[in-house]
């Protein structure tokens, strides 16, 4: 069995930067430790694996360790295979999944993700997440994700976390962030417990920081950078119980899997 692959990375204009996904098209589902075996060999933060149903795309994505149940890079880079490389027609495409639906619509050069908002709340923080984090949070709020913020965006570019004690929290991940110095706000996403030790560019992240900004800021149009070693740049906008989360995205490979030795 072949299976085309795509490499894109998402939330960058330009190659070796942004968030590097893998996306496969298939005709039909495989056996789901198949689907986590190529994630698992991509070694990619996500693979993007999508199905054609009716009018929309059945959508689902892996971490090489784990099935995770929202994904933003991996959801643009989806949807720019599929206007760029597949040529879907239209300006807007449909995903169906775990996060029910989503969309990846053009705006302009850029695709805009359409997703749902997950507020943060205050929590107490789990023993042992400000230790394996280092520097002076401003305060720890939750939603699916810790969201962890500090003062000023040098911080969050310093911190050296200790990747042992942050994969042993109660929450999926940790988000940090900080106003920016020439933008909104800036952050970093760490999930090592989930195979992901630190994301490039994070569109999930973004669920949840785009409605604390939002209201920190009291303004819906926000310009966002993420800070990890590649870098990447999101243009977001809050609407309602649901965020918009846009960016550019630029092809790096594409071939095939070939399935043929497979033991699975």
């Amino acid at each position: 069995m072949k299976i085309p692959i795509y490499q894109v990375d998402a939330f960058s204009n330009h190659i070796f930067a942004g968030n590097p996904a893998a996306v496969c098209p298939l005709n039909q589902w495989l056996p789901d430790q198949t689907l986590q075996a190529i994630a698992a060999e991509n070694n990619l933060s996500e693979t993007a694996f999508f199905v054609r149903s009716g009018d929309h795309y059945e959508l689902r994505w892996f971490t090489p360790a784990v099935e995770v149940d929202l994904c933003g890079h991996a959801t643009l880079a989806s949807g720019w295979v599929l206007f760029h490389e597949l040529h879907e027609p239209g300006d807007r495409i449909t995903f169906q999944t775990k996060s029910g639906g989503l969309t990846v619509s053009k705006r302009g050069e850029l695709l805009a993700l359409n997703f749902p908002a997950r507020p943060p709340l205050p929590v107490q923080a789990c023993p042992g997440l400000v230790d394996a984090l280092g520097g002076k949070p401003e305060v720890i709020l939750a939603a699916s994700d810790y969201l962890v913020v500090y003062p000023h965006a040098s911080d969050v570019k310093t911190l050296q976390p200790d990747m042992a004690g942050l994969s042993k929290i109660d929450k999926f991940a940790v988000i940090v962030t900080a106003p920016g110095d020439t933008c909104d706000f800036v952050s970093r996403f760490f999930a090592p417990a989930q195979g992901v030790p630190e994301d490039p560019v994070t569109g999930r992240a973004h669920c949840t920081l785009i409605p604390y900004w939002a209201k920190r800021l009291n303004k819906d149009m926000l310009h966002a950078r993420q800070l990890s070693k590649r870098g990447g740049e999101l243009y977001c906008q809050m609407l309602g119980d649901r965020v918009e989360i846009a960016g550019r995205s630029v092809l790096f490979l594409k071939g095939e899997i070939s399935l043929s030795s497979s033991p699975i």
